[in-house]
């Protein structure tokens, strides 16, 4: 028998308190929508912004002014010093925006500096990284594309295996590819680019009556957008790691989601005159019990990863630690009340959600 911390006849109205999910998911995208604004976009990382990072390390305390005058020394322009770390650690990481040649001595110039104006001889040079800007260009469009395909491709998964739609859904996606490569040949701005072809695959789910596609994908960008909306607000870097935690984050979302959907498939089929939105509730509290136990021991390894990782997959963990909570949040009040919202949209579909 299995273990069930939520008793078999709980009965939650999920549906009844959507409008209070909505306006929660609604201050959390309108903060990090204003945050992004402010700040002219997602903070990137080095991977995908360009230039040089060094990260240093002193036996001693030392002050971020004290190392920024030995940086103006060298004459190294637009450096930032940051703490990384506990601070009795003294690690700080120095970025720099300057990414030629003549960099390739950069470390050990600082850390010969550091020993002449400081007298400090416990120095170390941890780690140097250093990304051009066409190469960090590169990896940013191809990070906001490989996000897009994931969505694509779920959306695919989701209409074949829940609406038996395999040639639809293959053909639509087929055209959003040959449209988003035709247009990125005449040099279409890549991210105006995707979130047009985003929209459009949207409409095209609901005009092709591919509900349970469009349930998962709003569900999915949710949990994308709050993610890099709390990483803007806490001013967090987005980098190559980040983009895998977001791709891990959605396909845990959709996880979580296709075993709510798999419940109402399951109880539509055998619902007769049932209201739909009594079979939803009745789905999601009939799975509540292996959502909370999945979710929860998910997000105690996250939390120790977070606590005691250290600082290398701090903000890695730190995604997951909101992807998860996020994306186990809407499944259950996101993607299963989209379908009742269509329900009152019967113009755009070919037939009644009960004739699943």
């Amino acid at each position: 028998m299995g273990l069930e911390i939520i008793k078999p006849d709980i009965n939650i109205n999920f549906i009844r308190l959507r409008p209070f999910a909505l306006a929660i998911s609604g201050i959390l995208i309108i903060l990090g929508l204003a945050s992004l604004i402010v700040k002219g976009g997602p903070r990137y990382g080095i991977d995908f912004a360009g230039g040089t990072i060094i990260q240093v390390k002193f036996v001693k305390p030392i002050k971020a002014d004290e190392i920024r005058l030995v940086l103006k020394g060298l004459k190294i322009k637009d450096a930032t010093v940051q703490q990384f770390g506990p601070q009795e650690n003294h690690e700080y990481l120095i970025r720099t925006k300057v990414t030629s040649g003549a960099l390739k001595r950069l470390a050990e110039q600082i850390k010969e500096a550091f020993v002449v104006k400081l007298g400090t001889q416990g120095v170390e040079i941890r780690r140097v990284e250093m990304v051009g800007p066409k190469v960090g260009k590169d990896l940013r469009e191809k990070a906001l594309l490989a996000l897009f395909y994931a969505i694509l491709a779920i959306g695919i998964y989701i209409s074949g295996r829940f609406e038996m739609k395999w040639g639809t859904s293959a053909v639509m996606a087929g055209a959003l590819l040959a449209a988003v490569y035709f247009f990125s040949l005449i040099k279409v701005p890549l991210s105006f680019l995707v979130i047009l072809a985003f929209i459009t695959t949207l409409l095209l789910y609901v005009i092709l009556n591919l509900r349970f596609a469009l349930g998962a994908v709003i569900a999915l960008v949710h949990d994308v957008f709050i993610t890099v909306g709390v990483f803007s607000l806490f001013n967090k870097e987005i980098d190559l790691l980040i983009v895998a935690a977001l791709l891990t984050i959605m396909g845990y979302s959709l996880n979580d989601t296709i075993v709510v959907f798999d419940r109402i498939r399951e109880n539509m089929r055998k619902g007769g005159k049932e209201k739909l939105a009594n079979i939803i509730n009745r789905s999601i509290n009939e799975t509540l019990s292996r959502t909370i136990l999945t979710s929860g021991t998910t997000l105690l390894a996250l939390a120790s990863l977070f606590l005691l990782g250290g600082s290398v997959i701090h903000n890695f963990a730190f995604a997951l630690l909101i992807g998860v909570t996020v994306g186990t949040y809407s499944s259950i009040f996101i993607a299963s009340p989209i379908l009742t919202w269509l329900e009152g949209k019967r113009f755009f579909l070919k037939r009644p959600l009960k004739e699943s």
